[in-house]
C-alpha cells in the first residue's frame, strides 16, 4: 500500500503508530477494556476478545460513564494502552482519558476511518498535527 495522508483534527497531542484494531461500535472504556490486561471484555462489541495494547484504536466514539476517563488512564498506567487512536467524533470521555493518559488521538477525518482503515494496518497518528498516515 502506498503511504497515504489524511488530515483531521487534533485532540490529544503526540505522535505514535500501530497495527491498527477498528471497531464499527462505539465504546465504553468502564466496563469494556479490562485495565489490567487492555484486552476487550464486552462481549457484545465485534473486538471481543482483542488486545488494545500498543494498537492503533480506531472506533466511531466513546459511551457511557465518565469514570471511562481514568479507566483510560488506568491502561496507560498498566502499560496495556492503545498507542493512538482515531475516532470519527471524539466524545469528552475519550478525550480527557486520552489527555491525562498522554495518548495521540485525531478525529474528524476527511473520510471514515471506520471505512478505510482495516485491521492490522500500519497506521501513524500525529495528534499533535491532526493527521494519520496509512502505511
Amino acid at each position: 500500500m502506498q503511504k497515504r495522508k489524511l488530515n483531521g483534527r487534533s485532540i490529544s497531542k503526540g505522535v505514535a503508530s500501530g497495527k491498527a484494531l477498528v471497531s464499527s461500535q462505539r465504546i465504553s472504556f468502564l466496563g469494556a477494556v479490562d485495565p489490567i490486561t487492555g484486552i476487550i471484555v464486552d462481549q457484545a462489541l465485534d473486538v471481543y476478545g482483542e488486545e488494545i495494547t500498543d494498537r492503533v484504536l480506531v472506533f466511531p466514539s466513546g459511551k457511557g460513564s465518565t469514570v471511562g476517563s481514568y479507566v483510560i488512564y488506568q491502561l496507560k498506567k498498566h502499560g496495556k494502552s492503545p498507542s493512538a487512536m482515531i475516532t470519527r467524533r471524539v466524545d469528552t470521555i475519550v478525550a480527557v482519558g486520552a489527555i491525562i493518559a498522554d495518548i495521540p488521538v485525531v478525529d474528524s477525518l476527511e473520510i471514515d476511518p471506520i471505512e478505510l482503515i482495516r485491521d492490522g494496518d500500519e497506521v501513524f497518528v500525529n495528534g499533535s498535527e491532526g493527521y494519520i498516515e496509512l502505511r
